[in-house]
């Protein structure tokens, strides 16, 4: 691997020539000035689809599984103690997004306990990936 310092302008003029399309990219701390700043954005108004879901489902099918993920088996009151306890995300096996209008869930058929970070891989893609898909890539990569 080579490290290149490159000045912001020319940085943002080959990521606009699409030149760093096969190159991985990583910003090394050491390289970069020492005082260097950078702006965050102030607040911003954004209009988003939402999905209202229903708790007494959640409840129940956390009820049923446990609160463990469904794919990595993370249990958040064995690492965090009381803080984690009941602490899981509940994902549709079938993306509301997908169905775009009411309908019925069964809490145990339907959904399933994920962990957040777990929660984020299945939608990586659309449509969102199987937990068994998700668990087979976890495990080749471990």
């Amino acid at each position: 691997g080579f490290t290149w310092c490159l000045k912001d302008n020319l940085f943002d003029a080959l990521i606009d020539l699409n030149l760093f399309q096969k190159i991985e990219l990583t910003t090394y701390p050491d390289t970069l000035p020492p005082n260097e700043e950078y702006l965050e954005d102030s607040k911003k108004t954004i209009t988003v689809n939402s999905y209202e879901r229903n708790s007494l489902a959640r409840n129940t099918c956390i009820a049923h599984y446990g609160a463990k993920c469904s794919v990595c088996r993370i249990d958040f009151s064995k690492i965090y103690g009381d803080i984690g306890k009941g602490f899981i995300h509940v994902h549709h096996l079938v993306e509301l997004s997908s169905i775009g209008k009411e309908y019925k869930v069964h809490p145990i058929k339907d959904l399933r306990p994920v962990c957040p970070n777990c929660h984020a891989m299945l939608h990586q893609k659309k449509l969102a990936y199987t937990i068994e898909e998700l668990s087979t890539i976890m495990n080749e990569n471990t």
